[in-house]
């Protein structure tokens, strides 16, 4: 083995040295951010820390009927101490979110236990105060809701964010009809970002091939006009949509003097699905141009002109010999638009309305609303894995090192 000289070392610890600033700016910017929230989408230790001995006492028991009466003395015990703590309001709003009606109970029973009066004669002292709180405690569902808010590592979010619970005995099951919302809107949001990134790639491939088989000057300007958005405020240009497309907007009003429609059948372009779709493609169109552009105007004029010489009509020489080499601009713009139009918020959330909503903004609400950070993580999750998964497939089906950014 041939040894390294000392003085071949400095360039290489030089060069490693150079780099150590960008490896920490993305490991606390994007790796550490990325794995506080995988480790949170399956760690929840709230309920195990404050009813451990409840969850000591529970650990026999077969989930069914009522579980013993040293469960209920814990339990008394450790919901005052919750209280005393001020984080009964964090374990009910846990088991809530297993068994929908337990935060009042379990706030209602903290708040009353603390002057309760016991029956040191009675045969179950703790079960008849606890239960003369709320009936609730006499329904195995509220101890087994206990035991699996209890788990520290949980594979619950990651369930509810697929629509799916567990049962009585720990089996998978689905969701209620009517409860099933995650599951379709993942599908909403995988289509709709699927439909802009083809929206993007029949709209910018035209622009793109007129930018680079202009005059440079003209294409100068052209490129300018694409740049221009990037330029302006995401909310300037996603708001600018909303008076071109509202029932008394620019759009309705050509409409209505060209009397393509009467006045009183205006269409309703904002709010749904259709304005996310209109101004999720204008503002990541660029996105698709830029890339196609970069990798077209590397691409000889002569090689449609030796295949026009050779008797190839101008849709044969674009299918046989021109697009064939702009896929790396197609693959590097769609994979680019898809990734982007997956994660989007903003401009569903301004234009969507009701049914014009992604996953994206399914996240926002439980990370600033509901506050069940959990559930949010798990969507990101999944949201990511759906992410890696594409790339891998396109990595599988057309090769990474073909896709060309310039």
């Amino acid at each position: 083995m041939k040894a390294v000289s000392p003085g071949s070392r400095g360039p290489t610890l030089r060069a490693l040295g150079l780099t150590l600033p960008l490896v920490a700016f993305i490991g606390v910017t994007f790796l550490a951010p990325l794995a506080a929230m995988l480790v949170r989408s399956v760690y929840d230790p709230v309920v195990a820390d404050a009813l451990p001995e409840t969850l000591q006492a529970l650990a026999p028991w077969d989930g069914e009927g009522v579980p013993s009466e040293a469960a209920f003395a814990a339990l008394a015990s450790e919901l005052v101490a919750a209280s005393d703590a001020r984080t009964v309001g964090q374990v009910a709003t846990r088991l809530n979110r297993v068994e929908s009606g337990l935060r009042s109970v379990v706030t209602r029973t903290a708040r009353r236990l603390r002057n309760a009066e016991i029956n040191p004669d009675a045969t179950t002292p703790w079960r008849d105060a606890v239960v003369s709180v709320a009936d609730a405690w006499e329904d195995a569902g509220t101890w087994r809701a206990i035991r699996r808010a209890g788990e520290r590592v949980t594979p619950r979010h990651y369930l509810n964010a697929l629509d799916l619970d567990q049962g009585a005995h720990d089996e998978i099951v689905r969701q209620p009809e009517d409860l099933r919302i995650y599951v379709p809107l993942l599908v909403r949001t995988l289509v709709v970002s699927t439909s802009i990134t083809v929206l993007c790639l029949l709209l910018g491939y035209p622009v793109a091939y007129l930018i680079a088989h202009a005059a440079p000057t003209r294409a100068n300007l052209l490129l300018l006009l694409v740049l221009v958005p990037f330029w302006t405020s995401l909310l300037v240009r996603t708001t600018a949509w909303i008076v071109l497309l509202q029932s008394r907007g620019v759009v309705n009003d050509l409409l209505v003097t060209a009397g393509v429609i009467e006045d009183e059948q205006r269409l309703q372009m904002i709010y749904n699905m259709t304005g996310t779709i209109v101004a999720m493609t204008h503002v990541l169109l660029p996105f698709m141009v830029l890339p196609l552009y970069a990798v077209m105007r590397t691409i000889p004029s002569l090689h449609m002109s030796a295949a026009a010489s050779l008797g190839a009509s101008f849709g044969q020489a674009f299918r046989r010999v021109y697009w064939p080499q702009t896929l790396p601009g197609v693959g590097a713009g769609s994979l680019l638009v898809f990734i982007l139009a997956i994660g989007y918020y903003i401009t569903p959330a301004l234009v969507g309305g009701r049914t014009g909503q992604l996953i994206s903004n399914m996240i926002a609400y439980h990370m600033q609303q509901s506050l069940n950070w959990g559930l949010a993580a798990a969507l990101g999750g999944i949201l990511l894995a759906c992410v890696v998964g594409l790339y891998l497939l396109y990595d599988r089906l057309v090769g990474v090192e073909r896709m060309r950014l310039g």
